[in-house]
């Protein structure tokens, strides 16, 4: 069974950083491409940045890019995502995400697997 796992969520000043992560486990970790999506309060659930299984190439929605790296370890199994200049505007709970063998994609409905999400709050 394929578990997905966030941490690193908590309150962060505005102009802050934060890194979160997200660790597998239950699948080759190498194999998964990895998302990160927000859901903000009373909004939909919205692509933030991805990474892909080969060539770690990276994709960002234009509201993160410059401020948020997606990144991976496949020795750890884990994906991180670095928030630097952190405004309220990112506040919400972020989810990681992954698909099997697939291309980096702002669609949640290509991600097969899910975490449970981790609270991010940006406030001063």
């Amino acid at each position: 069974q394929v578990r997905l796992v966030e941490s690193g969520g908590g309150l962060v000043r505005p102009a802050g950083s934060l890194r979160l992560s997200c660790t597998a486990s239950g699948v080759t970790f190498s194999n998964l491409v990895m998302g990160w999506f927000r859901q903000s309060p009373g909004k939909g659930r919205s692509f933030v940045g991805g990474i892909s299984w080969v060539r770690n190439t990276t994709l960002y929605a234009d509201s993160v890019k410059g401020r948020f790296t997606v990144s991976r370890d496949n020795s750890k199994n884990t994906v991180y995502l670095q928030m630097n200049s952190l405004t309220p505007e990112d506040t919400g709970v972020y989810y990681c995400a992954g698909m099997l063998r697939g291309t980096v994609s702002f669609r949640r409905e290509t991600y097969s697997y899910w975490g449970q999400g981790t609270q991010v709050t940006v406030s001063s």
